[in-house]
């Protein structure tokens, strides 16, 4: 750091964690350069939404550059980080060169994991992107028109067979709302099917769909998941997955859309620190959220192994904006000279949506299920979206679909994937 320059903060990553330690930079005498390889901050709990064509990109995600117009010190650039030296402060940007630092946020998130089979993933694809939700959206929606045209019974019962692996927020929301797809939004639309009669399984290794949650509240949802007619399936893994459907202990079952939902694993640029990293890949951060042996490099976000009171941040929204302050904090006191303090996370409680006027929350003491926790959860999801205008756009858009069951984002585009296009 030189003394005619303010200190060069780098933060990779404009999701929760990166965003919002940009923003707490503002008034600090540095200079920031944000660096993603997407133009745009997403709201991720809403993805689900865009893949199930009840929202679209543009009401859940924002230009970075728009967020950050009014704020002097941040310059926002498009690039792909390979690679981080520690050593000489500096950052390899893919073929653009590379950029120094003075102090480095990593948060550049978490992608899908497959505990192993790689192969699998051509085939049951994951939901993390803007890109991954609407080929997903495109799959979805092809599936039921290749069995408005297919001939054969059994052909045509794998097309109507959709099966989520992992019981988590993310594979309940997928399966609650894919069931109110068929069986409310599609009806009366076909004439040689009846979208009804679609299939969607659940299917968790675990005992217990939503098992971040307390075990009444589990059962509760896994009531409203088959009252929806989503068929849960616990207990037993899925073991082998193809194009042509998925084995579920000695079971193979024909099924033509198979979606991942059952686990993550933290971005491969960590690696490039060669400091020690969890099993998923997550680094295993210094209480204050700094690197072991890197005071000038902090960790936040799904990238951040770390623990608080006693138990492991779990890897949500709210935690990863909590971290992203704390770690703007932690600069500004390594600027001042003063000592760094440990990361002390407020949990704000769990939320899942299973689908329309169901969901479950849990905060503290406090259980609901059914309609208030909908609302519960309709609420805390709108209040969070950034820019006034993705707020009403998505309340409008949720308060159409409540009264219609129609979903306004059906539109099939794009390029017909290998799976849709079946001979």
């Amino acid at each position: 750091m030189s003394a005619s320059r303010p200190p060069h903060v780098v933060i990779i990553g404009g999701g929760f964690a990166g965003l919002w330690a940009a923003r707490a930079l503002a008034k600090a005498p540095v200079r920031i350069t944000l660096i993603d390889r997407r133009n745009h901050h997403l709201f991720q709990p809403l993805l689900y939404q865009v893949a199930t064509a009840g929202l679209s990109a543009p009401d859940i995600a924002a230009p970075l550059r728009h967020i950050l117009r009014r704020q002097a010190n941040v310059e926002v650039r498009l690039a792909e980080v390979t690679r981080v030296d520690p050593q000489s402060r500096r950052l390899q940007l893919g073929d653009a060169g590379s950029l120094g630092y003075d102090y480095l946020l990593l948060a550049t998130g978490a992608t899908h994991a497959y505990f192993g089979h790689d192969e699998w993933a051509k085939h049951a694809p994951g939901l993390k992107t803007l890109d991954d939700a609407l080929y997903l959206r495109r799959h979805l929606l092809v599936a039921f028109e290749r069995a408005e045209a297919e001939p054969d019974p059994a052909r045509r019962a794998a097309w109507l067979n959709f099966a989520i692996v992992g019981g988590g927020p993310t594979g309940v929301e997928l399966a609650g709302t894919l069931a109110e797809i068929a069986r409310h939004t599609l009806k009366n639309e076909f004439r040689n099917i009846d979208p009804g009669e679609a299939r969607v399984r659940l299917i968790e290794a675990g005992p217990r769909v939503l098992a971040s949650f307390p075990e009444d509240l589990s059962a509760r949802a896994r009531r409203q998941l088959e009252k929806l007619g989503v068929e849960v399936s616990t207990g037993v893994p899925v073991t082998a997955i193809s194009e042509a459907g998925y084995q579920l202990g000695d079971t193979f079952v024909p099924a033509r859309t198979v979606v991942w939902a059952a686990g993550v694993a933290a971005s491969p640029l960590a690696q490039s620190l060669h400091v020690p990293l969890d099993r998923a890949g997550r680094v295993v951060v210094q209480p204050d959220l700094s690197v072991p042996g890197y005071p000038d490099i902090f960790v936040g976000g799904d990238l951040a192994a770390v623990q608080s009171q006693g138990r492991p941040v779990p890897g949500v929204a709210p935690a990863a904006k909590q971290m992203g302050r704390h770690i703007a904090a932690m600069i500004r006191a390594r600027m001042a000279g003063k000592p760094t303090s440990a990361f002390r996370y407020r949990d704000f409680g769990n939320l899942a949506t299973i689908g329309r006027m169901a969901a479950v929350v849990h905060f503290g003491r406090l259980k609901l299920s059914g309609l208030l926790a909908w609302w519960f959860w309709l609420a805390a999801h709108v209040f969070f979206l950034i820019g006034f205008r993705n707020r009403l756009i998505v309340l409008l858009n949720w308060a159409w679909a409540y009264w219609s069951y129609q979903r306004g984002a059906r539109i099939i585009f794009g390029a017909p994937d290998k799976t849709s296009s079946d001979q």
